[in-house]
């Protein structure tokens, strides 16, 4: 997930295009070959910048994990680590409708790939994405503190497998717009929450 204006660096043009082949024909259907020219290089010359695929692959996958938490973190941080902020919950949906509706690649390599990482990188996007949810948490306890923190918990994955659902939703374009798809998905994320404590 890029968030800055400027122009992609070359690792992260490599990286774009690794999510976007390794998504639509699978890790073992795609070769260095075929990413080094998606960006303009040779294949050789991707060792450049990565080890091989599955250094690809793993910095994708952790990358994506870290992004997540350290930016639900500075959402709360922004907010005064203040939990118990409507405003931080909508903030944090918000967050992760813009990296459901941006990196729909990621979330299909998560679901299809993500026991091809060592066990070491994959243990570390596990520790990563507990962290996560248990942020979001927090901050649901603290808006719906009569909800119990099992029930939260639920919630929270409920609302992750909704959002996560976007690559699902149809081709990129075939949906009614960004902001209009972005708007329903916060308000069914909201209502999942609202249901959960009983609101």
């Amino acid at each position: 997930m890029v968030t800055r204006t400027d122009a992609p660096t070359r690792r992260e043009q490599i990286l774009k295009e690794a999510a976007r082949l390794f998504a639509e024909r699978g890790f073992h259907g795609v070769g260095v070959d075929e990413i080094g020219a998606a960006v303009g290089i040779s294949g050789p010359g991707l060792y450049r910048h990565f080890a091989g695929k599955d250094a690809m692959l793993a910095e994708l996958l952790v990358g994506i994990s870290g992004q997540l938490l350290t930016g639900a973190r500075r959402r709360l941080a922004e907010a005064d680590g203040d939990t118990a902020s409507p405003a931080v919950l909508d903030s944090l949906i918000e967050g992760h409708i813009d990296f459901a509706l941006d990196d729909r690649p990621l979330i299909t390599l998560h679901d299809r790939e993500l026991d091809r990482l060592r066990d070491s990188d994959r243990k570390l996007v596990r520790q990563l994405q507990r962290q996560y949810v248990e942020l979001w948490v927090e901050v649901l306890r603290g808006v719906y503190p009569a909800l119990p923190e099992p029930a939260a918990r639920s919630a929270v994955h409920s609302v992750f497998g909704l959002l996560n659902s976007t690559p699902h939703l149809g081709r990129p374009g075939s949906l009614p717009g960004r902001g209009a798809t972005a708007v329903l998905l916060h308000r069914m994320a909201r209502g999942a929450f609202e249901a959960a404590a009983g609101e």
